[in-house]
């Protein structure tokens, strides 16, 4: 088989491969009645945020140096991109064309013929536009070095992490002596304020008040210390009541609970 024959043969399998899938069907040949609209495809090879972005391209496309700037180049070349807008994207040509003109004046101020004097005294042409190339490259490069930045929510994912519900558990304050004895003091004042003058003698006992002390804390609630006792018996009711309580404390048949200090003092019968 000569060399000949097989390039054929291989430019003849190249041909037969598909160039498309139509609803999962090869397609090896083009259509005749194919139409493709002429904007069906737009390509943007390049993208300037404006009239100095474009110049700064084309001068470093060139390597061509900033202070020394070819205005006619520079010139023609830009006055082709703004052509092609116009025909592309219009909408965008009108800032370009205010820098169009600029650069249309430093070329005639260049062109111009100039005595020496005169050109010792006026500035160059160019110095205005390479001064604001300048500050534009310079704002531009920092510009890329903080979006080269990590960036949170671009480049850093911020972890969150609910923090688990904390159940702190309540200690009670123990009852000391001292506010008991500060309760009993002003159980004793309210009861000062009932006393009667009669006198007579009152048989009281402390059993019958243990009794009924227990009875009146049968249900298993907290009982405010203080309703347990009668200012209407006087003093002497009151100690009663306060010597039953101690004593139903001592057999550990109730206990005195207070849920902070200063606050007032419950009393419960502790279960069996």
């Amino acid at each position: 088989m000569s060399a000949v024959e097989t390039v054929d043969e291989q430019a003849g399998a190249q041909q037969e491969l598909p160039f498309a899938l139509v609803y999962g069907q090869a397609v090896t040949q083009m259509p005749v009645d194919l139409y493709i609209p002429p904007d069906a495809l737009e390509v943007f090879l390049e993208a300037f945020e404006g009239p100095l972005d474009l110049l700064l391209y084309l001068i470093r496309k060139q390597n061509i140096d900033i202070l020394d700037i070819p205005v006619a180049e520079i010139t023609r070349q830009y006055m082709g991109y703004v052509e092609l807008m116009k025909t592309v994207r219009l909408e965008l040509a009108a800032e370009y064309l205010v820098m169009a003109a600029m650069l249309a004046e430093i070329k005639s101020r260049m062109l111009l013929p100039r005595s020496s004097t005169v050109e010792e005294e006026e500035e160059d042409p160019r110095a205005e536009l390479i001064r604001r190339l300048q500050e534009y490259e310079r704002f531009k490069a920092a510009a890329e070095g903080i979006d080269g930045l990590s960036r949170v929510g671009r480049d850093v994912q911020v972890p969150k992490l609910d923090a688990p519900e904390a159940r702190a558990r309540k200690l009670l304050p123990e009852v000391s002596l001292d506010e008991l004895l500060m309760s009993m003091a002003e159980v004793l004042r309210r009861g000062d304020m009932f006393e009667s003058h009669q006198i007579s003698r009152e048989q009281l006992s402390t059993r019958e008040r243990m009794s009924d002390v227990l009875e009146r804390l049968k249900g298993g609630g907290f009982v405010p210390f203080v309703e347990l006792f009668t200012a209407e018996e006087g003093r002497l009711g009151v100690v009663v009541t306060f010597m039953a309580i101690l004593e139903l404390v001592k057999e550990s048949l109730v206990e005195l609970v207070q849920n902070e200090p200063f606050t007032a003092i419950h009393v419960r019968a502790r279960a069996e």
